[in-house]
């Protein structure tokens, strides 16, 4: 894990947590969040050729990997340290992962182009979220889970081991294992 200073580690205990927290104008966050992006941009710049470098560097911004992963650019994250992918981990093209929180992703999962996933929480009332306040909840994805693309999961989410997910859907809740499951929201349509 990349090396934080004694602010910054108050700061992200608090977000990772589940804790409110100031999103908006925390200099300590905010300076991780634009290191990460420089990361981010580097890894959309290398060559699709250069295999090697391309996973180093994706193994840096992530918090754990398995040895086999391959995540085609381009690839977006907040923090990265809070990403865990297993063994053969696939993503698509513009894999989105907003991770305030864990996001944890198991062996043997496959994610569609243009996939997203939210851990961030705001406010309903107008005031609150002006103000920048959010909360974030983790989201955990099971070992042998397909994606369909533009899959989008949402703050609290477990997506259950086998599960496929069709393509479009909006996951609002959690989904148990071995199902097929679609739509907005998203619910079973029937077992595997």
């Amino acid at each position: 894990m990349r090396q934080f200073n004694e602010i910054q580690l108050r700061e992200l205990e608090k977000m990772m947590s589940g804790k409110p927290y100031d999103a908006s104008d925390n200099t300590e966050l905010l300076d991780i969040l634009q290191k990460t992006q420089e990361m981010c941009r580097d890894y959309n710049n290398i060559r699709p050729s250069n295999h090697d470098k391309k996973t180093a560097l994706i193994k840096r911004i992530l918090g754990k990997t398995g040895e086999r992963l391959k995540v085609i650019q381009p690839f977006f994250c907040d923090y990265g340290f809070n990403i865990e992918v297993g063994e053969d981990f696939f993503a698509n093209t513009n894999l989105v992962v907003l991770d305030e929180a864990k996001v944890t992703f198991g062996n043997h999962v496959f994610i569609g182009p243009n996939c997203s996933f939210y851990t961030p929480c705001h406010p309903l009332d107008a005031e609150s979220r002006n103000a920048g306040k959010q909360w974030s909840l983790p989201i955990i994805v099971g070992d042998n889970v397909w994606l369909g693309g533009n899959v989008t999961v949402c703050p609290g989410v477990t997506i259950g081991e086998g599960a496929v997910i069709g393509a479009g859907s909006v996951v609002t809740s959690d989904i148990p294992a071995r199902v097929l499951a679609a739509g907005n929201p998203c619910h079973v349509i029937k077992k595997l």
